[in-house]
């Protein structure tokens, strides 16, 4: 039927613009915002899925949603520990840095994540392949696993914000 890609909710705004992989950080309860989630809220869904990360549960507690399922394979890639939590202009200044990275997106991939490029897609993909495709699925994760999801359903997108969320009608794996 349908699957409803959801980014979740803000982060305290020191952590934001950070690459914060895996770390498991809370969501700033007064920049939540309601209204951008109300038609979520309201409507049933069959299935919900989260990453276990807090950010993504506490999003759906936030929203009122008790019944969803946790995986790890829904965290966002997994970055190397001198880079996690910091921003583009902290990495910039590192001695290792080149901007010459930036030419590539394998090899900045290669220089920023911990996590190989071929195993965060496998597990994305491995995820995407047991949803069912007859029933209302919610999936509250992380903007570069959202972003790799959409990629694989032929409907790449730049940007993904906080509480941004994507209903996808036909969800096939390409």
């Amino acid at each position: 039927m349908a699957l409803t890609l959801l980014r979740h909710a803000p982060l305290h705004p020191k952590h934001q613009g950070r690459y914060n992989g895996w770390t498991d950080l809370e969501i700033e309860p007064s920049l939540f915002d309601a209204k951008a989630v109300e038609i979520l809220t309201r409507q049933k869904f069959d299935l919900v899925y989260s990453s276990d990360l807090q950010r993504c549960t506490q999003t759906l507690a936030y929203m009122g949603i008790e019944n969803f399922q946790t995986d790890e394979r829904l965290r966002e890639v997994r970055f190397k520990a001198h880079i996690e939590g910091k921003n583009f202009e902290e990495i910039s200044q590192l001695s290792s840095y080149d901007e010459s990275l930036l030419e590539d997106m394998e090899r900045w991939h290669r220089y920023i994540c911990a996590e190989k490029q071929e195993a965060f897609e496998r597990r994305i993909r491995a995820f995407l392949s047991e949803l069912p495709t007859d029933k209302e699925i919610l999936i509250c994760s992380h903007a570069g696993t959202l972003q790799k999801m959409l990629y694989f359903l032929g409907l790449a997108k730049a940007k993904i914000d906080y509480l941004e969320f994507i209903r996808i009608e036909h969800h096939g794996i390409q």
